[in-house]
């Protein structure tokens, strides 16, 4: 077993009367991607959001790099939520800022790199995700698939060492599901850690070290693809294969 990351243990929480999660337990291994996938309602958003402190556990504990941040305030959470990077599932963008602002603001705002420096970071991401020449375009002139990458190139322009996906794929077309694939995988083989939210069940796959599927408020089954694919008339097999699995 490689260093653990991330790891929920007996993970609970409640908002208000509504029961989301029941003891939710599993660990996230460095340079693992996992794929938490399971219906809509099923708290896969609220997990990642606990990663970064923003929901609090009712019981159970969430470690981070091996601490136990479930109680912790923001200025505690500070050191933490700079080591991770969330691509939020609309980008997350400034409509009012270019391109090359919107990747410019982070490290303006971060750190004391001087402008020169800012200026080749950002031209070597852009290439690196495909974005070159749209430096000074606002985000509306952006195809949705521009968007998203965009998105998740600012998300970790500043080098984390993990990133959260929230459903990075949802609505776009078949050539930018696969330059998000393949930016993912990249970005995987550079050792960094990271949790895909998707229901894109061909992307989790084509990404994914292994899969688990939250149902009724825990983690019912994780396994890798081959694994999943030998589990026929399983819970995540019907799940995997458009069955109705209510959460």
């Amino acid at each position: 077993m490689g260093e653990v990351i991330i790891e929920f243990k007996n993970f609970k929480k409640s908002f208000g009367s509504k029961v989301v999660h029941q003891g939710v337990t599993f660990t996230v291994e460095k340079g693992q991607c996992v794929g938490l996938i399971g219906g809509s309602g099923s708290g896969k958003s609220v997990i990642l959001r606990s990663i970064i402190g923003l929901e609090k556990p009712d019981t159970g504990s969430v470690k981070v790099f091996g601490e136990d941040i479930s109680q912790w305030n923001d200025k505690q959470l500070l050191n933490i939520r700079k080591k991770i990077a969330y691509a939020f599932q609309g980008g997350a963008l400034f409509d009012s800022m270019t391109v090359f602002e919107n990747l410019a603001y982070p490290l303006k705002e971060h750190t004391e790199i001087p402008g020169e420096l800012i200026a080749k970071k950002i031209k070597d991401v852009l290439e690196d995700f495909g974005l070159s020449g749209n430096d000074s375009l606002y985000p509306a002139s952006l195809s949705g698939g521009m968007q998203k990458r965009l998105g998740i190139a600012r998300s970790i322009i500043m080098g984390p060492p993990v990133i959260l996906y929230d459903e990075p794929t949802a609505g776009l077309d078949p050539y930018n599901t696969r330059k998000i694939q393949e930016m993912i995988i990249r970005l995987k083989s550079k050792g960094i850690t990271s949790i895909l939210v998707t229901h894109d069940m061909p992307s989790a796959f084509a990404v994914c070290d292994k899969i688990a599927l939250l149902y009724n408020g825990v983690i019912a089954v994780e396994g890798t693809k081959t694994d999943l694919d030998s589990a026929k008339g399983s819970l995540i097999y019907n799940f995997i294969n458009g069955e109705q699995v209510s959460s």
